[in-house]
């Protein structure tokens, strides 16, 4: 009996998922276009003009994707600017062929394959949190491709402990399946936003928050076992990538907060800064994870300043103005 009840209720689970999938999927449809690349179809939204100068592409960390990036700030960029929003590789309504394609060296390869075929040469990247790692790696992979890297509270160095015992068994095999395609959720309906809530403090989360971010479409089972993929395997990753650092000769703004909760500012944003040559740190105090969120304007300037001194003559121009100072009695 207690065997036929559990299945019973499994399978009542899983019906109930399925159901969910749907209604998600209808509620948070694609909003841009397909890129094939090898091993994934990458999900891409391209707004403001083409005609801007730098374009601006934007990458969402962990347990989100691309509506994170895309509101306020990736919105507020389109006004002046053309602004590439990529649901990551097996998050949104981007997928990936392999699960274990989950670390910032393989998604590198596979954002820079289809901003080559999208006719992007350089571009000015933005990332946040998870993707501060993949940012690195891109740069560091990818330099060419690389005019500019603003990261906000970033991911780059191993921490202590772990990503969570959830996501641990998630990424577990028969196990993990077993429950993203049973309770995760279900469950997840109930724990979305009071997560996000922690994610913000100590800024309150905007009302909406978790519609307006499409965050219900993490909990659909595939995409939560990505998500678990690329937490577990990000310690190792930074590890390995980590003492590279000094090799990035692209100009690179970092926007951390105190007290971020999430990704500590002591133990990635700063050690970072101080091994790349071309780094510039802002640590604001008060401020929380969800940097774009927060202080949306203050990204934008600083954003708008990388491309300045990408433009042509920046650096000539610069030169005058200091041999100018020079000259002045």
């Amino acid at each position: 009996m207690i065997v036929m009840s559990v299945v019973t209720a499994l399978v009542l689970l899983a019906l109930v998922t399925q159901a969910g999938i749907v209604a998600v999927q209808r509620a948070f449809p694609p909003q841009g276009g397909m890129v094939e690349v090898d091993g994934a179809t990458l999900h891409v939204v391209d707004i403001g003009p083409r005609d801007a100068g730098l374009p601006i592409v934007m990458l969402h960390g962990a347990s989100s994707n691309l509506e994170a990036m895309r509101r306020p700030l990736g919105d507020l960029l389109a006004k002046d600017h053309r602004v590439i929003l990529v649901d990551r590789p097996g998050h949104g309504w981007s997928t990936r062929a392999r699960r274990q394609d989950s670390t910032p060296q393989i998604q590198a390869r596979m954002i820079d394959e289809a901003l080559g075929k999208l006719g992007i040469d350089r571009a000015i990247f933005v990332v946040h949190s998870w993707s501060g790692a993949l940012g690195a790696r891109i740069a560091l992979d990818h330099p060419g491709r690389v005019a500019g890297l603003v990261m906000l509270a970033p991911v780059t160095h191993p921490w202590r402990g772990g990503v969570g015992r959830y996501n641990e068994f998630i990424a577990t095999p028969v196990i993990g399946p077993l429950l993203a395609y049973t309770i995760t959720l279900p469950l997840g309906y109930f724990l979305a936003e009071p997560g996000a809530r922690n994610v913000f403090l100590p800024q309150m989360m905007p009302d909406g928050f978790v519609q307006d971010s499409a965050t219900p479409l993490l909990l659909r089972p595939r995409e939560f076992i990505a998500n678990a993929y690329d937490l577990v395997t990000l310690k190792e990753a930074v590890t390995a990538q980590a003492a590279r650092y000094g090799e990035i000769s692209a100009p690179v703004t970092i926007i951390a907060g105190e007290p971020d909760k999430t990704v500590k500012t002591n133990i990635h944003a700063r050690p970072f800064a101080a091994m790349v040559p071309n780094a510039k740190l802002i640590v604001l105090p008060d401020l929380g994870h969800m940097v774009q969120n927060a202080v949306p304007e203050f990204v934008k300037t600083e954003i708008e300043t990388m491309i300045g001194k990408n433009r042509p003559g920046a650096g000539v121009r610069r030169l005058e103005r200091l041999r100018a100072m020079w000259l002045l009695p």
